[in-house]
């Protein structure tokens, strides 16, 4: 694929320009790094919502169906069936909650682990390609933006990226 130059001896771009021309390279690289950095996630073996779902549950001992309906962004019932597909490809497993068997608990298993550490290394190992091509400045710089789009994105969904 080749490298995305600026134009050069074209009049400057207006603001919503800009924002289409980052819209349509958000949109190719969203696909590249989503299926084609990690041969995991390539060879649909998992997608990246199964992938984001066990990686949130690396972190956590268990999560209830609800919890992962809210981390989600989905219904209870969606969530129920990406738990369903990766119980039966064995990457998670279902309990009774000790202290109400009405509540499943949903915890990674040792295989999940293995699945997300191996696609976790093979996506550092295609950046770090990727990020030879760029000058020590641009890594930075490529890093502080990546930052600050995070902290915005993480803020409530009832707050606009305005305030």
């Amino acid at each position: 694929m080749p490298l995305i130059q600026p134009k050069r001896g074209v009049a400057r771009m207006s603001p919503n320009q800009e924002t289409e021309e980052l819209a349509g390279i958000l949109m190719q690289l969203q696909r590249r790094f989503l299926l084609n950095l990690s041969r995991e996630l390539g060879r649909g073996n998992v997608s990246f919502v199964q992938f984001f779902l066990l990686t949130s549950l690396m972190q956590e001992d268990s999560l209830t169906m609800s919890e992962i309906a809210k981390h989600m962004g989905h219904t209870t019932a969606a969530a129920t069936g990406l738990v369903d597909r990766l119980e039966n490809l064995h990457y998670l497993e279902r309990s009774h909650a000790t202290d109400d068997r009405r509540k499943v608990r949903v915890k990674i298993t040792p295989k999940g682990q293995t699945l997300v550490t191996r696609i976790k290394q093979d996506m550092v190992q295609n950046l770090t390609a990727i990020m030879t091509h760029l000058t020590t400045a641009e890594r930075k710089a490529w890093l502080q933006v990546y930052r600050k789009i995070h902290v915005l994105c993480q803020r409530t969904d009832d707050q606009s990226f305005e305030s």
